[in-house]
């Protein structure tokens, strides 16, 4: 049975929360709004907890989890070597939505990490996951609250949707204010590495880290990694069930058109006039770019509520936060037209 707690997204009730802690603490299963999506969380070193995300998402077991923490003195527990020495590049970004990945401690379950020596963690800024993370007292192990391969949760309806009756409890703060899952940075080789493009984007992260590095499978010149290196690497995410065709190359928009007649088409709102008597369905504004990535997952949910056989959705100039959004974009169709 589901417990469905509602919680005020800006000053949440930590009586209300401390229950949802509690069944942290007991081995339990939480679904908690972060400022980028719903995680789905557990004690991260309580293997049989942990273990139960990956049954309830039916996740690969190779295909790591993101730790979440409230303080940075937890990473005492979770990191090995020097810390301080990554300590301004955290103070910037924590509380926030990057996670870092570092060394991980003997202590870190491997089923945690995907078998990986490395750990993944983040310091969420919404006021329910702080106050939720501070009273379960460890640790949180958590990805998206969502089943495998699907759109990620911005909504407590969309994790309902997905997850209602596997989980213990599911916290409902509203819309999550992001939208897109946090930018991954890995700090545990001898140079900065991007594994994700996120809600911080590139141009954000090089102000302060310079000499990051993007590697070629991120700017499309090869295939991603076959073993994650990362969360939300290596595998299909974020798709929904009918055909998702994604036109990069506007020059082959009039044949795609054609050739699906009856598809409708996913847009930002300054396009929507160029496709008259279609129906359209709108991601967002150009003008207002991080509307468009607070929305996609919604939208990506209702392509399968739609009465059309596939859906067409056009590309965008991948700058700032739009890399990010083309990024979830082309994980999520079933064809590119580049």
């Amino acid at each position: 049975m589901t417990t469905l707690i509602k919680v005020d997204p800006l000053n949440p009730n930590e009586g209300i929360l401390r229950k949802a802690a509690q069944t942290i603490k007991e081995g339990g299963v939480v679904a908690f709004p972060t400022e980028t999506v719903y995680g789905l969380g557990a004690d991260c070193f309580n293997i049989s907890a942990v273990l139960k995300i990956f049954q309830i998402k039916n996740r690969p077991a190779d295909n790591p989890l993101i730790i979440h923490i409230y303080d940075k003195k937890q990473l005492e527990e979770l990191v090995e070597g020097d810390i301080e020495q990554n300590s301004y590049v955290m103070d910037v970004f924590w509380p926030g939505p990057v996670t870092f990945i570092f060394r991980k401690k003997a202590n870190v379950p491997r089923e945690v990490t995907g078998g990986l020596e490395t750990v993944a963690i983040r310091m969420p800024s919404h006021p329910v996951a702080q106050v939720f993370l501070r009273l379960s007292g460890t640790p949180v192990a958590a990805p998206s609250a969502n089943l495998s391969g699907k759109p990620s949760p911005t909504r407590a309806e969309h994790v309902i949707a997905d997850l209602y009756g596997s989980v213990d409890v599911i916290i409902d703060g509203g819309e999550t204010p992001l939208g897109l899952e946090s930018t991954i940075v890995d700090l545990s080789r001898d140079y900065p590495v991007l594994l994700r493009p996120g809600p911080a984007t590139i141009e954000e992260i090089k102000k302060i880290v310079p000499n990051l590095y993007i590697p070629d499978f991120l700017l499309k010149k090869e295939n991603e990694p076959v073993k994650p290196l990362a969360p939300g690497m290596a595998y299909r995410h974020y798709a929904p069930d009918k055909p998702l065709i994604l036109v990069i190359n506007e020059k082959k928009l009039d044949e795609v058109l054609s050739k699906h007649p009856d598809s409708p088409i996913i847009c930002p709102e300054e396009m929507s006039d160029r496709f008259y008597g279609r129906k359209t369905i709108i991601m967002g504004k150009l003008r207002e770019p991080f509307t468009i990535a607070q929305n996609l997952f919604h939208v990506l949910r209702e392509v399968d509520s739609l009465n059309a056989e596939s859906v067409i959705v056009i590309g965008l100039e991948p700058q700032g936060i739009l890399f990010s959004v083309m990024n979830r974009l082309k994980k999520a169709a079933s064809e590119v037209i580049d």
